[in-house]
């Protein structure tokens, strides 16, 4: 029993060697590029917001709290921090990261709007 969860603590240990090999180092951009979506009549915008700022998209207030990318694809694997509001209703519709390769994997629940993240503001 003894040897077996040796075994095992071992092969964490590798384990964890490994994936700390494969990761990627990431830099922070100065500001996020954000594509916007109104459902209703089909209207798209793209907006730029600064690394802690806020601006309306829409009927939404978006804050962009962080963006980060890796150095080797800055557009393709971006993902951001993001705190949308409505500004109707000022209820939080969504606070988390979002990943511009996978739009749909944390995206925004809301009925009329939607954002996504295009790539971060390199320089």
């Amino acid at each position: 029993m003894i040897r077996w969860l040796a075994a095992v603590i071992v092969s964490l240990g590798l384990m964890g060697a490994v994936s700390a090999q494969t990761q990627t180092s990431v830099e922070s951009g100065l500001g996020v590029v954000l594509r916007g979506l109104d459902k209703v009549n089909g209207e798209t915008i793209d907006v730029e917001i600064p690394w802690g700022g806020t601006l309306n998209v829409f009927g939404l207030s978006v804050t962009v709290d962080d963006c980060r990318y890796p150095p080797e694809n800055p557009t393709g694997d971006a993902y951001a921090l993001l705190t949308i509001t409505d500004r109707v209703s000022g209820f939080q519709t969504f606070h988390g990261w979002m990943i511009a390769s996978a739009p749909a994997l944390n995206a925004l629940d809301h009925n009329r709007y939607d954002v996504w993240v295009l790539r971060c503001i390199t320089s």
